[in-house]
């Protein structure tokens, strides 16, 4: 009996988060269906939580990033680090790209499509070098203090982190402020994720109250090509990529931890939102401290595997409504490069894609009138989109500590925490 009891209990330990977060959801759903007017009125209880979130999102991509970097003093480590999540960034949404392109040719999203075309005004395109700029800076220091400017952010945390390093690292006055207040932004982190399930419930709420109807008409078509093909995404190779990284282990360990990041970013339609609980998820696992301040920030926006899936699926769709043929080497690799260009531009935050959805319409001169087509469709497959970008975070944060650490980098994890466990 006392063993059965430890195993309820170590169940609900492991799991208390995901279940608590999909019961709020649940409930939410359920009440916003039910009544849409008391879905809005708790919508305020949601836009608190997701503030809470995105508030403290610029002070812990900071600080994690720069106190990782500062306290590197070995800056070959640093340089494999960053190698290797490029590496593995560009592999997983080279994967993600060959995927979708057979999905689609397999089932059309725009088949049975009877669309009216509104009228939408589009914006003037940035140059490709103004865009590089852009994404990568800001004229003006207060600019940095933005989610909206993350990847500008990540860049000078680094260069700071880099600096700190130089002046004597985590030993130095500011290394050691910079580890105290990582300690701080995660203590804070835990306090917000206390009221998630309500925070999240509230929202949902709202959202199904409000937006419910649009899901049904002639984009059921698209949503039934995509969310599919997002489950097979993530039921085939998220394993394989867990296989690759910890082996067994690492797929034992990721199937523990990936939920909470899962219903999290599906919930909130933010990757950045789902930072703090991915930073969670890593430290169950066993991934490096240093492996996860660098590469899921760097994931939140630039780790984009959903969108990769989504963007695609857009740009077929509007081959389809506009009765061009899909087809061709060209055509395939010129929709791979913008689909990763349009994801790359994503912001973190819910809706960001409307950039990306831009320049999609932009690169592959469809008419103006196809920008509301796609923004649509947007707006629908946000929510799998940001679930598979921002688990997929995490898995990539295993990936890049194999690739740093070694194939035994899981097993010595665990070993050292057990051992950590018994010393205590």
């Amino acid at each position: 009996m006392a063993n059965k009891a430890t195993k309820k209990k170590s169940f609900w330990d492991q799991y208390k988060l995901p279940i608590l977060l999909l019961g709020g959801i649940a409930v939410g759903s359920i009440l916003g269906i039910i009544s849409p007017a008391a879905g809005k009125f708790v919508k305020p209880v949601g836009d608190i939580f997701l503030n809470l979130l995105f508030t403290i999102v610029v002070p812990l991509v900071f600080v994690s990033i720069a106190s990782a970097v500062g306290s590197m003093m070995n800056m070959k480590r640093l340089g494999k680090i960053l190698g290797s999540t490029l590496l593995t960034f560009l592999a997983t949404g080279a994967i993600a790209g060959v995927c979708v392109l057979t999905w689609v040719n397999i089932f059309s999203p725009s088949a049975g499509t009877n669309i009216q075309m509104g009228e939408a005004e589009m914006g003037e395109m940035q140059s490709a070098a103004d865009m590089l700029v852009n994404s990568l800076t800001v004229s003006d220091f207060p600019d940095l203090l933005s989610r909206s400017n993350m990847l500008p952010l990540i860049v000078f945390a680094i260069i700071f982190g880099f600096c700190v390093s130089a002046c004597g690292g985590d030993e130095s006055p500011v290394g050691k402020l910079l580890a105290n207040l990582n300690e701080i932004v995660m203590k804070f982190v835990g306090l917000i994720m206390v009221i998630a399930p309500i925070g999240l419930g509230a929202y949902f709420a709202n959202l199904i109250g409000e937006f419910g109807p649009q899901l049904l008409g002639d984009y059921g078509r698209s949503m039934a090509v995509y969310y599919p093909l997002c489950l097979l995404y993530v039921l085939i190779f998220f394993p394989l990529y867990a296989l690759f990284a910890g082996g067994k282990l690492g797929v034992k360990r990721m199937l523990k931890s990936i939920f909470a990041p899962a219903v999290t970013a599906f919930a909130t339609q933010s990757s950045v939102a789902t930072l703090p609980v991915n930073k969670e998820a890593c430290e169950e696992i066993g991934v490096p401290k240093d492996v996860s301040d660098l590469v899921l920030p760097l994931g939140a926006t630039a780790h984009m595997d959903g969108s990769v899936l989504s963007s695609i699926v857009k740009i077929a769709f509007l081959f389809g409504v506009f009765g061009i043929p899909f087809t061709g080497v060209g055509t395939y690799g010129m929709a791979i490069v913008v689909a990763v260009l349009s994801a790359f531009v994503l912001s973190g935050a819910p809706g960001g894609g409307l950039v990306g959805e831009m320049l999609i319409v932009s690169l592959f001169g469809f008419p103006a009138e196809a920008f509301p087509l796609i923004a649509t469709l947007g707006f629908l497959f946000d929510p799998a989109a940001t679930c598979l970008n921002a688990s997929g975070d995490t898995i990539a944060s295993m990936i890049v500590a194999r690739l740093v650490e070694g194939k035994d980098w899981l097993k010595n994890a665990v070993a050292a925490k057990t051992a950590a466990g018994k010393e205590a």
